[in-house]
């Protein structure tokens, strides 16, 4: 029941020395879905033994370079080593023509399918839905059109205690009722019932756990009212606080207004990033953000954070 984040860059727009550009990848339940895609993603994979080849779906917030650089080479990547099933990547509209590009030099031997679902919501809106999962895309606040994306678990079914099968006889569709965690009702034939509650004969499994993916983005109010609860928050933070009047100017955040929307929103860790080549000190972007929100994480590339599982009490 793995809920984890691999971080495969964590630069902004100018190379650094040891440093990538922005990539992550995400496994859930033994998923695995690509945030953002700098250049040299496929050396980041193979290096933390990622297997691309698994990569469900892409997810792109924006395309300035530092975000899509590395998809050209990755796409052919998995062309060469056999990738047969569609590829799905949800980006802005305004990718459509740099993969419009990309396939009319490279598309026609590629043995997949490569589909863009264009990104134009005002809030945020489920993009896509699986049996576990639901993934959610937002707009955020940069120089171009911008996304931010929530991945949560879905509630689970609940558990039958297995000693109450027998014990109170339970039928295939009482069983049935209890996983969808509801009581148990037997009709009399008085037309009186009997109940038997959920929390004698079932219980939930675990509380699903979120991820919130934050980068390129100027503060604005309604960002912590949509991560509300998020478990693992990643937020970028090019600039240290000192740095605010130029943040501003370029549409990102400080430090401090990362750790402020974290503590705003009820995260429970948050994980920073996409600092500025100006300053090589990651340790002072953590001990800034920690003076507002303690519980927070300077990544480097190759940091895994883990979303851990929680039963509830």
């Amino acid at each position: 029941m793995d809920f984890t984040l691999t971080v495969l860059g964590t630069a902004s727009a100018m190379p650094v020395t040891g440093r990538y550009q922005s990539a992550q990848v995400l496994r859930v339940q033994g998923r695995f879905f690509l945030i953002d895609c700098g250049e040299g993603v496929q050396r980041r994979l193979l290096q933390f033994r990622v297997p691309m080849m698994r990569i469900d779906a892409i997810f792109l917030s924006h395309i300035h370079g530092d975000h899509v650089f590395g998809l050209p080479a990755l796409l052919s990547t998995l062309g060469m080593n056999g990738r047969r099933k569609p590829l799905n990547i949800y980006a802005p509209e305004n990718f459509s023509p740099i993969l419009k590009f990309f396939l009319s030099y490279y598309g026609e031997w590629l043995p997949y399918e490569i589909r863009h679902i264009p990104l134009t919501m005002k809030a945020p809106e489920t993009v896509c839905s699986t049996k576990t999962l639901e993934i959610l895309a937002f707009p955020l606040n940069h120089k171009i059109e911008t996304y931010g994306f929530f991945f949560r678990e879905k509630m689970p079914l609940m558990n039958v205690r297995k000693e109450k099968i027998a014990e109170y006889g339970l039928t295939l569709t009482e069983i049935g009722s209890i996983k969808r965690g509801e009581d148990v009702v037997r009709s009399r034939p008085d037309g009186s019932s009997d109940v038997i509650p959920f929390a004698e004969v079932g219980y939930q499994p675990y509380i699903p756990r979120s991820y919130a993916y934050c980068s390129d983005t100027a503060p604005f109010p309604e960002l912590a009212g949509w991560l509300r609860g998020v478990d693992l928050l990643y937020h970028e933070t090019t600039y240290l606080d000192e740095m605010a009047e130029q943040a501003a100017q370029r549409y990102h955040s400080t430090t401090l207004q990362a750790a402020r929307c974290a503590l705003e929103a009820g995260a429970r860790k948050l994980v920073i990033g996409h600092y500025s080549s100006r300053n090589q000190e990651i340790l002072r972007y953590q001990a800034e953000c920690r003076t507002v929100f303690p519980d927070t994480w300077a990544a480097e590339d190759g940091d895994i954070f883990e979303v851990p599982l929680v039963r509830p009490e």
